[in-house]
């Protein structure tokens, strides 16, 4: 039975933590030979978490309290950390907690991390939900990354990764900084699976445009 652990950054947006839960447990219950478990990273939230329990399919859900807000890059670079450390695996998923990561698609994360042993497997965007303005932006971003590094991202942090690949991100400084840029960096090799950015559950995006 493999152990997955899904990691979830989250900032003031409990409702849709809430219901991301409850809809990654009705995906997870007809996952076969997969035990799952969470590890909320709660970024300094100027409120509390309401309501926030452990799916009935979880073996566990911990959540992981910052005292400063780090930022998502970095609630990603100690998440793993904690969990390279902590916990016992054979895969992590990170996702965000807005539902903009369809937790539909964790089936294909693990059929294909499955199919390829020893390989992480990142979740490629073929399709995006943001309006115009961020897209012309995003798109202009990744040209600008291609040109001063010779590298093209088109993967973010919707990912399903090996103990191997969590133990080495978790090694390097630039996880700190970008966890898509320091995956493409250092890991190189991992399979793909196509992905559809989801619409977020409630309410505009907590995090900053900057």
């Amino acid at each position: 039975m493999k152990k997955i652990v899904i990691i979830i950054p989250v900032y003031n947006d409990w409702e849709s933590l809430k219901k991301l839960l409850q809809d990654i447990d009705e995906i997870i219950v007809n996952i076969k030979d997969a035990k799952f478990s969470g590890i909320i990273i709660n970024d300094a939230s100027t409120f509390s978490a309401k309501e926030i329990t452990k799916p009935k399919n979880f073996t566990f859900l911990k959540i992981i309290e910052l005292k400063d807000n780090q930022g998502h890059a970095r609630c990603n670079a100690l998440g793993l950390r904690y969990v390279s450390r902590n916990e016992k695996f054979d895969h992590v998923i990170l996702m965000d907690g807005d539902g903009e990561d369809r937790p539909v698609e964790i089936k294909d994360l693990i059929e294909k991390a499955f199919q390829s042993k020893d390989m992480s497997v990142v979740a490629k965007r073929i399709k995006r939900s943001e309006g115009p303005i961020f897209q012309f932006l995003y798109e202009a971003h990744k040209i600008l990354t291609l040109i001063f590094t010779g590298k093209k991202i088109n993967f973010g942090n919707y990912t399903c990764l090996t103990p191997n690949d969590v133990k080495l991100l978790s090694s390097k400084s630039s996880l700190w900084n970008s966890f898509s840029g320091s995956l493409k960096k250092h890991i190189k090799n991992y399979q793909e699976i196509n992905s559809k950015r989801g619409l977020r559950y409630f309410g505009p995006s907590k995090m900053s445009f900057f």
